[in-house]
């Protein structure tokens, strides 16, 4: 596998890998955290494409398989501003992972894009539902600690929010 900065010819199937992505948590017990808003919406995707943030991770055959957020410096991201049960334990130098998705035809996708993530900064947050156990334990299983709550601007669900640094 590798990864690439998403391009706008990547735009239509990062959209079928999130819709994979919804149906695959809405299975799996976590029917909420994207599926009650048909979560992310093509806006943020372009928006996030456009700034060079958005990324896609290719089989050997050079195939989009999954698709990730990922963002990197100081105080980057407004929501883990406010963090209550815990604390950031690494400095404000930091990097950010999130609408991480794979289209489940390999094992492994999320566990190689964080761990590509991770390399680049050294210092990695992300957050997730309270039901995505999936998520929970991949990050868990990467080496992740849980370093309080957050909330997001999208919805009033608290996310748990994981660090590694």
């Amino acid at each position: 596998m590798k990864i690439r900065k998403s391009t706008e010819r990547d735009f239509a199937r990062i959209m079928e890998i999130y819709a994979f992505a919804r149906d695959f948590m809405k299975k799996n017990g976590n029917p909420n955290q994207w599926g009650a808003t048909n979560w992310p919406p093509e806006e943020l995707i372009h928006n996030d494409i456009g700034e060079g943030k958005s990324y896609v991770c290719l089989n050997d055959s050079d195939c989009v398989i999954g698709t990730f957020y990922f963002d990197q410096g100081e105080n980057i991201e407004p929501t883990y501003k406010a963090i209550t049960e815990g604390d950031w334990k690494g400095s404000n130098l930091y990097g950010v992972v999130h609408r991480i998705a794979g289209d489940g035809s390999e094992k492994g996708i999320g566990a190689f894009c964080i761990n590509w993530a991770f390399e680049k900064c050294r210092n990695l947050r992300i957050d997730t539902h309270n039901d995505n156990k999936v998520m929970q334990n991949l990050l868990k299983k990467l080496g992740f600690s849980v370093a309080g709550t957050i909330y997001v601007e999208e919805d009033n669900d608290p996310r748990i929010a994981f660090e590694k640094f």
